[in-house]
């Protein structure tokens, strides 16, 4: 089988990742475990489906790092793609994303974590182990920033996990190794490009960490992803990321600028035949910010057990809200709006261009359509070849 008929059984079957390894059978995630489908693959079959996915120097930057990330859309599945070397020759790790516009409501997420894009600054961490749905929580956050307010958003992904389509917001989506060389240089590009919120893909390395925090105590809202297991251990981590002799400079600066950390997990319901996020939520309270200067990151636990008051949200409490929720979102249970059904950005409250009165329009004779002008407007998808691809359009 080719890639993209391996894409389309694993997207029929509901799978949310894909392995394929030379000389072992496809193995997909269905609801977090493993099933085996279908015969080993050849080792030269594998090294020429990688071949056909790369252009000639991703291939190269392959051979040389015997790694190589990236993002495509495979039989109408955009998947985010981690192209490896291992002792049997060539293998992927494909992971499929979906292809609806996340929100609060859709990922079954509880309301109160809208509020938390309310702020006009500050520091958002999302966090949770690998698969956890760190990223799609993300892009429903944007999601909402989007759909309520006029804001300037960028964000720096490697890769491009989630497209949005501008609705009130003006959005910039940057991939790392594509439109921009590293999260740092991108980061430092930002201060410069007048963003309102700023969507950091991952944390991993100390500068962006250091780029991360500066920008959030520069009066931007910046949402960003962790590896941890519970809210406390990822601003631990964050903090331990850094040499012992800045550390107590730098839990000053997290504790100024957070907002709220969010981590997560998923839960497999069989009444739903889905998987659900349980959340815990922690708000940087007077206490909470207290307890992050002085690096006493286990008192969280007992700040977050008796902050319900303050919007906090224990495992255990958020479980029990789960389970007492009767309405739920199901997969394609609400379609996707058609292109021309897209509400437009609202300019009512802008004043009017200056000079525009000089330059009246040529009268057609007609009255305008309000829905031709909907219809008129123009999409346009990320392109994935990046800056040479686009030039190559225009010869």
């Amino acid at each position: 089988m080719d890639l993209e008929s391996l894409i389309g059984v694993a997207a029929s079957n509901g799978a949310s990742d894909l392995h394929l390894e030379s000389g072992l059978s496809p193995a997909l995630r269905i609801r977090g475990a493993l099933r085996m489908a279908g015969d080993p693959i050849p080792s030269k079959a594998m090294a020429k489906m990688a071949r056909l996915l790369l252009n000639e120097e991703q291939w190269q930057s392959f051979l040389e790092r015997r790694s190589f990330d990236f993002s495509r859309t495979i039989q109408g599945v955009r998947s985010r793609v981690n192209l490896l070397h291992s002792s049997r020759g060539v293998g992927m790790a494909i992971r499929l994303l979906t292809s609806f516009q996340a929100t609060v409501e859709k990922l079954n997420l509880h309301p109160d974590l809208k509020k938390l894009v309310r702020h006009p600054h500050g520091l958002i961490l999302v966090s949770g182990p690998t698969g956890c749905g760190k990223s799609t929580t993300l892009a429903a956050l944007i999601q909402e920033i989007n759909l309520t307010e006029t804001r300037h958003i960028i964000t720096v992904e490697s890769p491009i996990e989630h497209t949005f389509r501008p609705r009130r917001a003006y959005i910039r989506q940057r991939e790392v190794g594509r439109d921009t060389p590293s999260f740092e240089q991108a980061l430092l590009d930002a201060l410069r490009e007048d963003p309102d919120v700023l969507m950091v893909g991952e944390m991993r390395e100390p500068e962006t960490m250091r780029l991360t925090l500066n920008a959030s105590e520069t009066g931007h809202l910046v949402l960003a992803t962790v590896h941890s297991s519970s809210c406390a251990e990822a601003l631990q981590r964050v903090a331990s990321a850094f040499p012992a002799e800045i550390q107590d400079g730098v839990c000053a600066q997290l504790a100024d600028c957070l907002v709220a950390v969010v981590s997560q997990r998923l839960r497999f319901r069989p009444d739903l035949n889905i998987r659900v996020p349980e959340c815990e939520i922690l708000m940087a309270t007077h206490a909470v910010k207290n307890f992050i200067r002085t690096r006493e990151f286990f008192k969280i636990i007992s700040a977050l057990e008796t902050g319900a008051e303050n919007d906090m949200w224990t495992f255990q409490r958020y479980t029990k809200w789960l389970d007492s929720r009767t309405n739920w979102s199901l997969p394609d249970q609400n379609p996707e709006p058609l292109e021309n059904e897209e509400p437009a950005a609202d300019t009512a409250s802008l004043p009017p261009v200056a000079g525009a009165s000089k330059f009246p329009r040529k009268s057609s004779g007609t009255t305008p359509n309000p829905a031709a002008k909907e219809k008129a407007r123009i999409e346009i998808e990320p392109d994935e070849g990046g800056l040479e691809s686009i030039l190559k359009k225009f010869g």
